[in-house]
């Protein structure tokens, strides 16, 4: 099997998921729940296959921007759809899914100029925490965009699309249930990193070191703050989107500015 086939069909059940999941919540289709949820279920472990056979090769694994880009999309999803069948997160589909459609397209249609080698167990180990801590924490910040806007719903009093949406002290909690799962594994990417890799000069490792600290900081005063200031609503939402913007910036910026302006990387 070739990972276009699985990619491509994961695709479109990720697109039909997210429109089905629209029209449910502009109350223009009545289906069961579940519909939307076993569509994404299916497209996350279709789009799981594509990764794992792009990822892999010969040579080594494949940790190039586009490939690391489908595979956080990807637990992502994965995170999303988990979630969903015990809390009411399946709204995050409508932004979610669209995004990880592009991601695995991406991964599919454009090449980045990494160089695949073998990995060290330990430096495996590191990346696959940092990427289940960058799903959870993205998972966060979609929960963060989804509050913040149904925060203001509730103060401008729209009750058109309001009354379909969970409570909104579920809503924080979800979010900050993700934020706490998150941040463990965060935390041990960071020691990971420290322990494992050797040289820091080498790829843009301080610029993401750094910036990843700076992130960590930030959803720990948020934490913080939720326990002992009581911050809730926009101002957590707020608070997540800047710790998932340095996030971001860390690792992607870092890595975009490495691959695709200064050239290869070894």
């Amino acid at each position: 099997m070739t990972a276009p086939l699985p990619g491509a069909i994961a695709a479109l059940l990720y697109l039909l998921a997210a429109a089905a999941q629209l029209g449910v919540l502009q109350g223009r289709l009545s289906i069961p729940r579940s519909w939307p949820i076993a569509a994404g279920l299916i497209a996350v472990l279709l789009h799981l296959v594509a990764v794992s056979l792009q990822m892999g090769t010969p040579a080594g694994v494949d940790l190039g921007i586009y490939h690391m880009g489908s595979a956080t999309l990807a637990v992502v999803a994965a995170i999303a759809v988990a979630s969903s069948t015990r809390n009411a997160a399946e709204n995050l589909f409508i932004g979610l899914f669209p995004l990880a459609t592009l991601a695995l397209a991406a991964s599919l249609l454009l090449e980045s100029p990494y160089d695949p080698h073998p990995l060290a167990t330990g430096i495996v180990a590191h990346v696959l925490l940092s990427v289940i801590a960058y799903s959870m924490l993205a998972t966060a910040a979609l929960q963060g965009v989804l509050l913040a806007l149904q925060d203001r719903m509730l103060r401008r009093h729209d009750l058109s699309v309001l009354r379909r949406l969970p409570p909104l002290q579920a809503m924080e909690r979800l979010l900050f249930e993700f934020l706490g799962s998150g941040m463990v594994f965060l935390t041990s990417s960071i020691i990971t990193g420290f322990v494992f890799l050797d040289d820091f000069s080498v790829g843009g490792l301080i610029h993401h070191t750094v910036i990843t600290c700076a992130a960590w900081i930030v959803f720990a005063i948020l934490i913080w703050g939720r326990y002992r200031l009581g911050w809730r609503g926009a101002i957590a939402s707020r608070w997540t989107l800047s710790g998932f913007a340095l996030l971001l910036t860390g690792y992607f910026g870092s890595k975009m500015v490495m691959e695709l302006i200064l050239g290869p990387q070894v």
